[in-house]
């Protein structure tokens, strides 16, 4: 199978370029003669130039059409500029002898990039990450994209590490030292679809998309075309290998519409990364059960547990909310005893349609849980954060059940240190694009009654401002060092008591004993029974007897925005 992109060999870099499109290409290099790629087999075209890594090419498919190298390892003038030769085997590792961390031992938050000062400004956090308790980061994605700032998911580049953030050796010293840390490092890729500023595949390669699947982007990826199988099921192991991260996030998966691709790169992730830690996750709005299992993906985040708590935090219905507004209780008790909420019932904000599979057979540590994520507070006009939207005790109390329950724990940067700072949609687009996005984004939220007049909706920050991606960056809230102190206590509890246990858990069972308020139970690997009751509700209720004393408890037991925990045998 031929792979994409160049090859560095001892005499020269060979190129090759998937143009079925072209009659013919021709390779250009920086400073140097261009050179006729010669036609080969199934639309792939190649060349061999007698140049190494740091070198900068580009291919001409017109007189008056040049275009960087969809597989470029690295970019020089951004997403439209001249691609660079890398050489992936130069840098030089400090930690040779990581092999990751266990699956059921993460603890992850969610940073991006580029609100953080780029990889050297994550590297310089890492400190006090680790610190804190958590036990891995998980990068938004980092691949080029058209202009300087961008949250990642427009990225038109999947191999090349965006220039605004730093080098190729940038993003491996950022890796190496997590890796000191004993931090494991995750990166969010995005195989569902391009952005729209810097994509050139439709001028030579039609068939890389399905224009007659529609989906949010555009035409749906054709990830059933070899070629393209190959182009990101390679870029996933360059990851993996080639820059050692200890997993990756699969964006949005649903929106690929292709199981057997899945389980396909699953399956060869597997077997061409051995004899260390490495973990498969995915984001999947159709709540796929059968995608979840040790051969294929470890976990899927787990918009369920998200979405019912917010209800419960803040009241708010509207929108996808709408599908937890009835018997939020019933439904956390649901998530909390069997995975998913929605195994395949109808729901409201999919017009009715069946959504999800039977989940309760799978391990609690198959969900990554979360209060917040990028999408659910940036996809909010404002991008309020929970401290903002609901009270501090009811957020404390959920604080603790997600880091004390036993599904995957998922943080974003700032919670830890209670910010307020808005999280906002942001974008470096210009000219007429620009304009598109930022209306485009200002209608999104024309059927939120706060925005249903046009003149309330020029409110929501224009997403190509520097000053919307300035506001973005995560500044510690009023009382940080209280919020601290609490993800650091229950860090440590999890740590030392959930954690050892993990492995083997399964869910004993789960019921709503209030309006706001549940009790859940599991049976710990080492048969120990936790105990979670929970009350966000308005009313007291009581919870359960247990002569034990809780591991943890905040607010007064059974009443309103109380939590308590129990771990005994």
């Amino acid at each position: 199978m031929i792979g994409w992109g160049p090859t560095l060999e001892a005499d020269g870099t060979t190129f090759r370029l998937w143009a079925p499109d072209r009659d013919w290409v021709t390779l250009e290099i920086a400073g140097g003669d261009a050179v006729a790629m010669t036609s080969g087999p199934d639309g792939w075209f190649s060349a061999k130039a007698p140049v190494g890594a740091g070198a900068r090419y580009r291919f001409r498919l017109a007189d008056d059409l040049t275009v960087p190298d969809p597989a470029s390892r690295a970019q020089s003038g951004g997403v439209h500029g001249w691609s660079v030769v890398v050489d992936h085997a130069a840098y030089e590792w400090r930690t040779t002898d990581w092999r990751g961390r266990a699956w059921e031992e993460m603890v992850i938050q969610e940073v991006h990039v580029g609100t953080l000062g780029g990889f050297s400004g994550v590297a310089d956090r890492l400190p006090e990450i680790a610190e804190l308790g958590v036990t891995a980061i998980e990068l938004m994605p980092v691949n080029a994209f058209g202009g300087t700032r961008n949250w990642g998911y427009d990225g038109v580049l999947p191999y090349a590490p965006a220039e605004s953030y730093g080098t190729p050796d940038d993003l491996r010293a950022l890796v190496d030292r997590a890796h000191e840390l004993g931090l494991a490092v995750f990166l969010d890729v995005v195989y569902n679809h391009f952005g729209p500023d810097g994509n050139y595949l439709g001028a030579y390669a039609k068939g890389f998309f399905h224009p007659e699947v529609d989906t949010p982007w555009g035409g749906a990826v054709a990830v059933d075309q070899a070629p393209v199988h190959r182009y990101f099921v390679d870029n996933a192991l360059m990851w993996l290998n080639d820059y050692k991260f200890d997993g990756l996030r699969f964006d949005a998966v649903h929106a690929i519409e292709n199981d057997d691709f899945l389980d396909a790169m699953a399956a060869e992730l597997r077997e061409k990364t051995t004899g260390r830690h490495v973990h498969l996750v995915l984001e999947n709005e159709g709540n796929d059960a059968d995608r979840l299992h040790p051969a294929a993906f470890d976990a899927q985040w787990n918009d369920d547990f998200h979405n019912v708590l917010h209800v419960l935090l803040t009241g708010e219905t509207s929108a996808y909310y709408s599908d937890f507004a009835d018997r939020p209780a019933e439904r956390l008790a649901r998530c909390l005893g069997e995975g998913f909420i929605y195994q395949g019932e109808g729901s409201p904000n999919h017009d009715g349609k069946p959504r999800g599979k039977p989940s309760a057979h799978l391990s609690p540590t198959a969900f990554v849980a979360f209060l917040q994520n990028h999408d659910q507070i940036g996809n909010r006009a404002m991008g309020e954060r929970l401290t903002l939207l609901t009270d501090r005790q009811k957020l404390r109390a959920a604080t603790a059940l997600l880091l004390l329950g036993p599904q995957i724990p998922l943080l974003f940067m700032g919670d830890e240190q209670g910010s307020e700072s808005p999280f906002l949609f942001f974008t470096d687009f210009h000219d007429e694009l620009a304009d598109a996005v930022r209306e485009g984004r200002r209608k999104e939220f024309a059927k939120f009654a706060a925005f249903a007049d046009p003149e309330a909706r020029k409110a929501i920050p224009d997403p190509n401002a520097l000053e919307t991606f300035d506001q973005s960056r995560a500044h510690p809230g009023p009382d940080a060092a209280t919020w601290q102190a609490l993800y650091a206590t229950l860090l440590k509890i999890r740590h030392e008591a959930i954690i050892p246990r993990l492995r083997g858990t399964t869910a004993i069972g789960a019921e709503a004993i209030g309006e706001g308020a549940v009790v859940a139970r599991w049976r710990m690997g080492d048969d120990a029974v936790l105990t979670i009751a929970l009350n966000l509700g308005d009313e007291a209720v009581a919870f359960p007897v247990i002569e034990a004393a809780p591991i943890f408890a905040d607010g007064d037991p059974g009443q309103p925005d109380s939590i308590a925990v129990w771990l005994a045998r």
